[in-house]
């Protein structure tokens, strides 16, 4: 098996979860320095976890991981892409960081994708977890680039799947909800927003400060993917945390509705989070 982005949150759970069920894990992230932890817990547990570099921004960092895990194991039977980053920033943002946030959420997906799929075809065997976000199908205000990137990986995984599954290759999209990870404590800091579009990245903040109070662990998103990897009935879309109610919530409600978010008075923060709170029946998430 094959994850990306296992330095911590989503990514170390799915590492540890599927090494202690017995799998042989490629766990790859950016720094090997931070895979210490990993290491350390690896090795006390004695677990087939094995850490190696991969820089989703550099071809040949891609090209080389794969590589290696195929020279070790002979081929890949499960590729997990969890590596990503969040940006809170308005569409009339940064340029520079909404192509960092493409570059590697999608852009470093396909890359993997494309250096692994020729080994499965071969094989004629594999699975692909491509790890998407509740914030790709309900995009709020302060998500644009980050929104954007996952809404394509979304429409990516539909093709792919639909491209590989005479070949014996199954894909599937995972859509997590408010998960505990460091993205939250991220989220929460920088200077105070200034602008025009100030309390649209206060409230983008705040999103991440207060349904962090009922985030789910890392590991629910590892025992999703377990379940789907053993489904009897395999689908194309998986949910974990409160992906579901959260998206089930959007659809239920008019686009005139949820544009009306971006009419609440710029000091009135809990009116707003009140009222989305409302339009996607939050209560459904803390139950």
């Amino acid at each position: 098996m094959f994850i990306t982005g296992t330095s911590s949150g989503i990514g170390e759970a799915l590492a540890l979860h599927r090494a202690r069920l017995g799998d042989t894990v490629f766990a790859t992230m950016r720094n090997l320095d931070a895979g210490s932890t990993l290491e350390k817990i690896a090795a006390e547990e004695n677990l087939d976890l094995r850490l190696l570099a991969l820089d989703l921004t550099d071809d040949e960092s891609v090209t080389r991981a794969v590589s290696d895990a195929l020279d070790q194991t002979g081929h890949i039977d499960v590729l997990i892409n969890n590596a990503g980053i969040s940006t809170i920033q308005t569409v009339e943002g940064s340029l520079a960081a909404a192509r960092e946030t493409f570059e590697v959420n999608y852009f470093g997906m396909l890359k993997t994708i494309t250096a692994v799929l020729p080994s499965m075809r071969e094989r004629r065997s594999g699975t692909i977890i491509n790890v998407s976000s509740v914030t790709g199908v309900v995009a709020n205000a302060g998500s644009g680039a980050y929104a954007a990137s996952k809404h394509a990986i979304e429409a990516m995984s539909e093709s792919l799947a639909l491209e590989v599954i005479s070949l014996g290759i199954r894909v599937i999209i995972l859509e997590p909800g408010f998960i505990a990870t460091p993205i939250f404590p991220k989220a929460q800091g920088g200077e105070p927003p200034s602008g025009p579009y100030a309390k649209h990245i206060r409230r983008g903040r705040l999103i991440y400060s207060d349904p962090a109070k009922r985030a789910m662990p890392a590991v629910t998103v590892a025992e999703v993917v377990a379940g789907a990897l053993t489904d009897p009935e395999p689908k194309l879309r998986y949910y974990a945390g409160s992906a579901k109610p959260l998206m089930h919530g959007r659809r239920r409600t008019s686009d005139e509705e949820w544009l009306s978010l971006g009419q609440v008075a710029d000091d009135d923060d809990e009116a707003w989070f009140a009222l989305i709170a409302k339009t996607v029946n939050l209560a459904l998430v803390e139950e």
